[in-house]
């Protein structure tokens, strides 16, 4: 063939990556691999074999984790903590750049390893996956040593649990393991059970820099040894990334315990692609978006949002470009599509695909030969799905591209969101204005603007809805791994007691029934039933309404249809705060009286907690314009804006002690923040929250916002905990509470933030108050804006 020809033609040869040196460090081992643990190797009765999804050759056998195994691992981690949180932040950091140089040094080996074990094409591992490792660990040592600096009132956890999954074998273990190093806790790492392989190669490094024995200890095994990890009661914080049935199982294995946990799952990303954007690079990005790692990504761009008037061209552009994708062997860097990690993995796919076909879908898929063996599966595009279909709701996990139009902008919104993931969103448009107002509409941790699946260590990753909660990377991501030493703090007993006193005559300020609080209106409670309210001395003093399930779910549509308040600046939220502080001031005496009668606080104590509140006001309307995000710099290229964005609708479980302190103290950071709170008071104090609606209708606050139902806690917080339609919640409860809340918010995966029965001292600013409140009102953003020419 002539030179002329083969430019014409365009037929690529074979460009094969040797495995000589993987092959050597396989036979070396005898293939066959043990648990690392407490800086040695050991050996396991039962044994997994891992194959070649390329080939389906045996590539070697590991060990199954027994319990002892993560017994042994766990006490290994615990024993190594101590020192490696005395030893500092410059030491923590020169092992984490000891391990990023070593990475630099066989990055050949691990990309070979890790194509050869997970199936990817080698271009993919070599030039993204270890680059991206030996960064994680680069920019932690960076942390390790700043972590006192940066972060002076927290400290680490402990000994973490770390769960991982197939796809990105060796890179997800970079993003967990380096920030749990960096900021002084332990780690007890369970690789996917089908590619241990990287794994295995990074605890030899870890014993080759001297990483001290039982700060990194790798366990093998299947789903089983990951719940002996993840349930082991003497591991302070659990970190998974896989799919959200199982991360489901984690949260509610383990509710109540205390543990810690971040959970990176599933994703049903849409691709938005307006008509005026520039088409070849959308088209260009596409193929980044959901045929990157053969489509098992979470956050693949899997849901293609055209609008209608470039529909027809789009598809056409897009099956040309799909007829010129390589699949082939992973070894190959031609490739553009390698194997499936499996053929059960292969066989869910074909499954789905067959489903979508059945429901209405139209299959294409280029006409190109798949390899004879081997699990692979050709990149496909169905067109004429329904928003409701099987295919654009679940996540396939595979190289397959659902399409659907829009004709606006509006619309285009309406069907990103329409799913019970938000992992991550992609919008193509050269109206930067317009991709914006997108951006920030869309319910997904990460926005790719004008660009794909495109990730840095300096840049937060995470999902909303059922794709988790918690954050990978940037300064958000160390939070994971730190804990508030205001936590630690807490006591087994309230600080505060209430004084039984003498008896106190009912006064026309407090005798009377007061109604729910629901949508800026006064409301009776369905049930029609009230509950006595009692003094500090015992006598009843008024009766509260005994709200239920209706009422709490009127609330929260209440709550759902405020989302004005979200919207508005922090300037106009700020004024609505002054307000309620203004209007508390002018009826000072009547809440200080109140305060007196159901504490037994003297009138000189009931009116410096009237002074704490007013502080409070104060401080929250001042930092409802100054909690903001920041801009990440990436690269020269690119740059990420990492937003702070309120939940929406939380549900709140005021703290029983501390009348005053205690409700104005949980209630007042979501809203600063533009939350919308149903809120259930306390029990003993819920007449306070009960006076409280009158100042909040003269301060402006828009009805809805704040939503007021008193009643038996146990059956309002099961209600709240439950709902389908609450995005967050704050339980100050009892530890049984907080294991209800946590079980039962794993069905939506709301956030919660329980206290485990603990109690704070709301007086003081260190516990009561102060950026660990607003970090939980609100979620983070980040939209990644490329520029230059």
């Amino acid at each position: 063939m002539s030179v002329k020809d083969a430019y014409k033609d365009m037929v690529y040869g074979l460009a094969p990556e040797s495995d000589a040196e993987a092959v050597t460090w396989l036979d070396e081992h005898k293939r066959k691999f043990g648990h690392f643990v407490g800086g040695k190797w050991r050996a396991g009765r039962k044994q997994i074999e891992t194959v070649n999804p390329v080939t389906g050759e045996r590539l070697a056998t590991f060990a199954e984790g027994s319990a002892a195994d993560v017994n042994a691992a766990v006490s290994a981690a615990r024993a190594a903590y101590p020192a490696w949180e005395a030893a500092g932040g410059h030491a923590r950091a020169k092992y984490l750049y000891a391990i990023a140089r070593s990475v630099q040094k066989h990055s050949r080996l691990f990309a070979t390893l890790e194509s050869m074990d997970n199936g990817k094409p080698i271009r993919e591992s070599r030039d993204i996956d270890i680059p991206l490792v030996a960064r994680h660990f680069y920019y932690h040592a960076g942390w390790a040593t700043l972590r006192d600096e940066h972060y002076p009132d927290y400290e680490s956890i402990g000994v973490v649990g770390q769960v991982i999954p197939w796809n990105f074998p060796l890179l997800m273990l970079a993003w967990k393991v380096a920030p749990a190093l960096a900021v002084g806790n332990t780690v007890v790492l369970k690789p996917a059970e089908n590619t241990s392989l990287t794994a295995i190669l990074f605890a030899e490094i870890c014993e080759q820099v001297g990483l001290p024995a039982g700060v990194v200890n790798v366990v093998l095994g299947a789903g089983e040894t990951g719940a002996l990890v993840a349930g082991h009661k003497d591991v302070d914080k659990v970190a998974f990334t896989g799919s959200t049935a199982v991360g489901r199982a984690i949260r509610q294995q383990i509710a109540g315990s205390g543990k810690k946990l971040s959970l990176e799952l599933g994703g049903k990303s849409p691709y938005i692609v307006f008509e005026d954007a520039d088409i070849d690079s959308a088209v260009e990005g596409l193929i980044d978006a959901i045929w990157f790692n053969q489509g098992q990504v979470c956050c693949a761009g899997s849901r293609l949002l055209v609008q209608e008037s470039i529909a027809a061209k789009f598809y056409a552009k897009t099956r040309r470009r799909m007829s010129k994708l390589l699949v082939g062997g992973s070894m190959d860097k031609n490739t553009d599509i390698g194997a499936i990690v499996s053929r059960d993995q292969l066989n869910r796919i074909k499954s789905l695909v067959k489903k979508g076909v059945e429901e209405g879908g139209e299959l294409w898929q280029p006409e190109a030969a798949l390899p004879a063996k081997g699990a692979f599966y050709p990149p496909t595009l169905i067109t004429g799905v329904e928003p409701s279909s099987t295919l654009s709701q679940e996540e396939i996990f595979g190289p397959v591209l659902v399409a659907m139009e829009f004709r606006t902008p509006a619309e285009a919104i309406a069907l990103a969101n329409n799913t019970r993931y938000g992992l991550a969103a992609n919008v193509w448009s050269e109206n930067i204005n317009e991709a914006l107002h997108i951006a920030a509409q869309l319910k997904a941790g990460t926005v790719w603007v004008n660009s794909a699946n495109t990730f840095d260590a300096s840049v937060g990753f995470g999902g909303v809805r059922e794709s988790g909660f918690g954050r990978e990377g940037g300064p958000e991501g160390l939070y994971e791994y730190l804990v508030p030493r205001s936590e630690k703090a807490a006591s087994d007993t309230p600080f505060e007691q209430v004084r039984a006193r003498a008896s106190t005559p009912r006064t026309h300020s407090i005798d009377r029934t007061p109604k729910l609080y629901i949508g800026g209106k006064q409301a009776r409670p369905d049930s029609g039933y009230s509950e006595d309210v009692m003094s500090a001395a015992g006598d009843v003093v008024a009766e509260l309404p005994k709200g239920n399930r209706k009422d709490i779910r009127n609330a929260v549509e209440a709550a759902r249809g405020a989302s004005g308040w979200t919207s508005m600046t922090g300037h106009q939220r700020a004024q609505v705060l002054y307000y309620l502080a203004e209007n508390l001031e002018y009826r000072r005496e009547e809440f200080a009286a109140l305060n007196s009668v159901l504490t037994g606080s003297t009138a000189r104590q009931s009116d410096a907690s009237v002074d704490l509140v007013l502080q409070r006001i104060f401080y929250y309307a001042a930092l409802t314009d100054k909690y903001e995000g920041v801009v990440h710099a990436p690269d020269k290229n690119r740059l990420s804006i990492a937003m702070k964005e309120a939940h929406g609708v939380m549900g709140i479980v005021a703290p029983e002690e501390s009348c005053l302190a205690g409700l104005f103290s949980v209630l007042l950071p979501p809203i600063a923040l533009g939350n919308r709170v149903v809120l259930v008071p306390s029990h003993r104090f819920g007449l306070m929250a009960a006076q409280l609606y009158q100042v909040l209708e003269t301060s402006d606050v828009p009805g809805g916002v704040v939503n007021i139902v008193t009643g038996p806690r146990a059956e309002l917080i099961k209600t709240l905990a439950g709902h389908a339609d609450v995005d967050a919640m704050w339980c100050f409860d009892s530890s049984d509470a907080a294991a209800e809340v946590e079980s039962l918010a794993a069905a939506n995966m709301k956030r919660t933030w329980v206290s485990y029965g603990k109690h704070r001292d709301w007086r003081s600013n260190e516990q009561g108050a102060g950026e660990v409140f607003l970090r939980h009102s609100v979620d983070i953003k980040n939209i990644w804006i490329p520029y230059g020419v």
